[in-house]
């Protein structure tokens, strides 16, 4: 464009370029007589000369258009640097804001941009879509403005309140544009700043209706002609005025330059003429809005998001008058799975589209072939419908997912003569030919795997405390059902190592429930029962032992993975426990060898042997085998993660030690809550078991040197008692347990009998064993024998002899009881005594060493090691050594230590009480 004319400005002229500079004009000034100096060599250039205002908030217009120009495209990185650039251009304008007040276009764009955001974040869908950077960028971005508008407060709300005016201002600007008119040229006085800015921001959409709206109506010609007037007044002023110029550049200048209205007759035809506009605006307006309600007969407006849309064709099922054969819907069905998988696909449309070809099929009567086959896609896509890993099932889709296996499971009951497998190629498939066994491709039981799965992930996911979890665990009947169901299927029709792999999810749908039923038919004899209910109990299903036994033993004989058959046994151990058959049990246990190579495994089966374990170790105790119990308990215990090991929950301090993706592969190896275990229960039982053997040992080696603890956390619980300087009621299990074993100490069988067994302690523990009664009368007896035991550690150097009658009535055990302790505890060689028959006594004999001769025992021990420890040295020296120390007399022999009881030679003592 020549720079002739750059040099005047009408009203096109700096609608378009307003957003580039103001330039203020001398009101009344005749540029008519201003000289147009070409030559670049004299060329004076009108300086522009702007308020600070005007900058700062031009500064803030252009950063507000920009952010709204990303937030259209979605592009939430882009808006996080320009919200950055925006505060700081609002600090440096704070002392122009300070005096004028907060623009109202800034607290629009706050208020705009955290609705925006708000509504991103809750849009899971698209926050799933979203690349990296942009996620991230979105959770910054909205702490950021959350935190900024803080200071704002009172404003947004206000205009929250009350939106309508500045959107009444933006319409009005918009309309301006679009009509390119010059009013604001005619009355450049009035400008504002703000209304300045507005139009400077709204000036594409501006530009854009004015090219929409060329070819509407025919006024805007005629107000053309009306702009063209008011140009030949400034010619006819002009050519007046060119006689006394010099050159004719000059006058061609003035020609395109308007004069200001001087006189009040220009005024007032100026104000007449911006009505006529306005009324004639306004009628163009609503005939608009007229002919678009024409246009849309009723339709509404419909809200959609920013970003830009993907187009998501919807395959068209069929078109009209399409023979609808078997060809044509295996066609239509690979068309639907193409999109599986793909970025964008709606899986929700992809199934609805998957049943309505289910419909199709079946209204044209294809055949039972096809329906399987689309039966089996539909339950694929359902299982597809959350990629990720760590979500589960909605319950309507969970829903949907049972009952399509069910009508799957129907179909091929119905239909023998339909083959499933994974071994058919789609080559190979007989979808419609009735002539031959109808082949299809696919896997019932990997679709029964994984439901359940999803089923054990529903469950982990749900808040066990919550109605929602009950509800969810009332499910697993149906799924259990549904998994009888295909394993009748497959005894006919499967493999064996597919009847394997299902006889294993029916075994762990199994293993840990407590049959009450049977447990109700052993405790009532057959003869007190009428015939009727004989028959009812018969009728109500095999026993859940015989089941297992059957299941478990196909699975021993048959099975070629190692992983099934271990999983099979720790069940079968695990039901034998829980059942209070010890014997069983543990026999299983040690012919299976597990213990040898269980680390080898992989995490789930060792969570699974640590609760088998635990289950045996509780079983033992029910049986009033404490020692075996203490042992079975021992190692889960002992480690402080019993929790873990268990997998009932992460520990907070392992949580540190490992990262975010490792957590998420820990949660999803939890166990479900009906299956946990009672952490107070297990803890209970082992302390219990490991006072009843410690307290006698602690008063058999009450001054040896080398005593060994039989429990570490027993002992820490003592400890910790003993730390505590005020000793009120124990309030707690652990308390419990630590004041019954100070009783026991003493051979006070009553109060150590009053703290295991009371109310507080029976609803905390013993109430929660199937056979409650059975087991407190078992701790009574178990807690009066090792009460007598102690005592007679501890008080036998006071007696000469004892009567077992006093014994007797002290622990208010019979006399045979009394007589069996005292004789194993003699043979033992724990006691030195003898019994005298007739007489009913017990006499001590005194050969327990004098404190004296304790402590030379000891150090004749020490010595011993200290001898055993050089000839190790010199012997290793010489490469001759090797376990043992060379006696003259007796060739090589073990070092032997010294025993407290029962003379110089110690012996392990096998006690089988």
């Amino acid at each position: 464009m020549s720079r002739f004319f750059t040099t005047g400005s009408d009203s096109e002229s700096e609608s378009s370029l307003s957003g580039e500079e103001l330039v203020t004009k001398p009101v009344g000034g005749n540029y008519g007589k201003q000289p147009l100096l070409l030559s670049e060599d004299e060329e004076d250039t009108k300086r522009v000369v702007r308020s600070a205002k005007d900058k700062r908030f031009e500064e803030l217009t252009n950063l507000i258009r920009t952010i709204r120009n990303a937030m259209k495209i979605r592009d939430v990185t882009k808006c996080l640097e320009e919200f950055e650039l925006l505060g700081k251009a609002y600090g440096k304008a704070k002392s122009i804001v300070d005096k004028e007040g907060v623009p109202r276009f800034y607290i629009r764009i706050l208020a705009d941009l955290e609705d925006y955001l708000n509504e991103l974040w809750e849009d899971k869908e698209g926050k799933k879509k979203m690349n990296k950077n942009n996620a991230k960028a979105l959770s910054t971005l909205r702490q950021k403005i959350r935190k900024y508008n803080r200071d704002f407060e009172s404003h947004i709300t206000n205009y929250k309140q009350n939106p309508e005016q500045s959107a009444d201002e933006d319409a009005e600007k918009n309309e301006e544009d679009s009509e390119g008119s010059s009013d604001e040229d005619e009355d450049d006085e009035g400008v504002s700043a703000a209304a300045f800015l507005k139009k400077k921001s709204e000036a594409p959409s501006g530009e854009s209706r004015k090219f929409l709206k060329k070819m509407e109506d025919e006024d805007e010609d005629s107000e053309d002609s009306e702009d063209d007037e008011d140009w030949d007044t400034g010619s006819t002023s002009s050519d007046s005025d060119s006689e006394e110029e010099e050159g004719k550049q000059t006058v061609l200048a003035s020609r395109f330059l308007k004069k200001a209205p001087t006189t009040e007759e220009d005024k007032k035809a100026a104000e007449k003429k911006r009505e006529d506009k306005a009324k004639k605006k306004h009628d163009r307006k609503s005939k608009r809005l007229d002919e678009e309600e024409e246009d849309n007969e009723g339709g509404e407006w419909e809200r959609v998001r920013g970003g830009v849309p993907l187009v998501k064709e919807k395959p068209k099922m069929f078109a009209k008058g399409t023979e609808i054969t078997h060809t044509v819907v295996i066609k239509k069905l690979n068309e639907i799975l193409q999109a599986r998988g793909k970025k964008g696909t709606d899986r929700a449309a992809q199934i609805e589209l998957l049943q309505l070809l289910v419909q199709i099929a079946s209204e044209n009567n294809l055949g039972e072939g096809v329906t399987v086959k689309i039966k089996f896609n539909i339950i694929a896509s359902l299982y597809d419908y959350n990629p990720n890993l760590a979500t589960y099932m909605k319950p309507e889709m969970w829903q949907k997912c049972l009952d399509c296996i069910n009508e799957l499971m129907d179909i091929l009951f119905a239909n023998p003569n339909i083959f499933v497998g994974e071994n058919i190629l789609e080559e190979s498939e007989n979808l419609h030919n009735a002539d031959q066994p109808l082949r299809v491709r696919g896997c019932i039981l990997t679709l029964v795997e994984r439901m359940d799965e999803e089923f054990t992930k529903i469950m982990q996911n749900t808040d066990p405390h919550s109605q929602e979890y009950v509800e969810h665990l009332k499910d697993e009947a149906q799924v259990c059902t549904i998994i009888e169901r295909v394993q009748r299927y497959l005894e006919e029709k499967g493999t064996t190592d597919e009847i394997c792999r299902i006889y294993l999810r029916r075994i762990l749908h199994t293993y840990y429930k407590f049959d009450y039923k049977a447990h109700q038919r052993q405790l009532t004899p057959p003869e007190g029962s009428s015939k009727s209910e004989q028959d009812q109990a018969e009728n109500e299903g095999e026993d859940s032992a015989v089941l297992m036994e059957r299941l478990c033993k196909y699975i021993y004989a048959k099975d070629r993975t190692d992983r099934i058959r271990t999983c099979a046994i720790l069940c079968h151990i695990y039901h034998h426990a829980l059942h209070s058959r010890w014997y069983q049990a543990r026999d299983l246990m040690l012919m299976s060898h597990l213990q040898d190579n269980i680390q080898h495994a992989d995490p789930p089966v060792q969570i699974l042997y640590n609760r088998t374990m635990v289950q045996l170790g509780i079983c033992a105790f029910r049986q009033g085998l404490t020692k075996d119990a203490h042992n079975a308990l021992l190692d889960i215990q002992s480690s402080g993660r019993a929790k873990e090991l268990l997998g009932q929950g992460l520990l907070l301090r392992s949580l540190q030690e490992r990262n975010q993706e490792q957590e998420k592969v820990e949660r999803r190896r939890q166990v479900p809550f009906h299956l946990h275990i009672n952490l107070e229960l297990l803890e209970c039982v082992y302390l219990v078991s490991a006072m009843l053997l410690e307290i006698p040992y602690m008063a058999a080696h009450e001054s040896d040197a080398r005593r060994r603890m039989i429990s570490k956390q027993f002992h820490h619980q003592l400890r910790v008692g003993e730390r505590q300087p005020l000793l009120g009621p124990p309030e707690s299990m652990r308390e419990h347990v630590v004041a019954a074993s100070k009783a026991m100490k003493m051979g006070d069988w009553k109060t150590c009998h009053s703290f295991i067994i009371n109310e507080k302690m029976n609803g905390k523990v013993w109430d929660l064993f199937p056979e409650a009664d059975k087991v407190r009368s078992m701790l009574v007896r178990k807690i009066q024998e090792e009460s007598l035991r102690t005592y007679l550690f501890t008080y036998s150097s006071v007696y000469d002899s004892i009567s077992m009658e006093t014994l007797s009535d002290m622990f208010e055990l019979d006399l045979p009881t009394v007589h069996s302790i005292i004789s194993k505890m003699i043979i033992n060689e724990e006691l030195m005594a003898s019994l005298d028959q007739p007489t009913q006594t017990v006499v001590m004999h005194r050969t327990e060493p004098t404190a004296q001769q304790n402590l030379a025992l000891q150090l004749a021990e020490k010595l011993g090691s200290l001898v055993e420890n050089n000839e190790r040295v010199f012997d290793h020296k010489q490469g001759t050594y090797g376990g043992y120390f060379r006696d003259q007399k007796d060739g090589y022999r073990k070092n032997e230590g010294y025993m407290r009881r029962g003379g110089y030679r110690q012996q392990q003592s096998q006690t089988a009480y």
